[in-house]
């Protein structure tokens, strides 16, 4: 009889710690479920443009930048802000074949790369709820006067998405250095063009980000 017994409460804890198992994976199970939906949600809403005011800044050495925030401006309805350094590149400034030149010395030199600005200062700064930011490619990151506005100015709230032009460099780790000197913000991840961007590779970007 005592060993009929032991048996039966030997079935009923296995039965005890078998549902306990089971309905702790299935929580389990349904947290994750829960997470990656946030998540999925989320990275939807990064990936997009929000209804608020647009503004895009950029730097341009030679016009391609500036050729293509100027387009981007237009498809999105957006205010420009053109990053201008108070001494103005020249073309012989801008020859990184020449070891003497001005953007040689700076990449050489990082001191060098605090490069003043006519302003940093953008009217209605508060009013912007996503900022683009453009610049040519330098030495594989983003040409360093951009540097100097992004420092100057606070990002918290605002969503930065950042493009670049370049003949042969990609976007590299431009945009997230960019992120690391910035005060705030929400950054997405960055759009090359090619230095002779086209409207169809415009549009193709406006409309990842629309």
């Amino acid at each position: 009889m005592n060993k009929k017994i032991m048996i039966i409460v030997g079935i009923i804890i296995i039965c005890i710690i078998g549902g306990i198992l089971f309905f702790a994976n299935n929580n389990k199970t349904q947290e994750n479920s829960n997470t990656e939906s946030a998540d999925n949600t989320k990275k939807e809403e990064t990936e997009k443009v929000g209804d608020g005011k647009v503004l895009v800044v950029y730097f341009s050495a030679t016009n391609n930048t500036k050729t293509v925030a100027e387009e981007i401006a237009k498809e999105l309805n957006a205010d420009l802000f053109e990053i201008v350094p108070t001494e103005e590149y020249t073309s012989e400034d801008l020859d990184w074949t020449n070891e003497n030149s001005r953007v040689s010395k700076e990449h050489e030199n990082e001191s060098l790369r605090n490069v003043a600005l006519k302003t940093t200062t953008v009217e209605n700064w508060d009013s912007y709820d996503t900022v683009l930011i453009g610049y040519p490619i330098w030495w594989g990151i983003a040409a360093w006067p951009v540097d100097t506005f992004v420092k100057a100015n606070d990002f918290n709230g605002k969503t930065i998405i950042p493009f670049c032009t370049s003949a042969s460099s990609d976007l590299g780790e431009s945009g997230k250095l960019l992120e690391q000197e910035a005060n705030g913000g929400t950054w997405l991840e960055g759009y090359r063009f090619s230095s002779s961007a086209s409207e169809t590779d415009i549009k193709v970007f406006i409309d990842k980000i629309k």
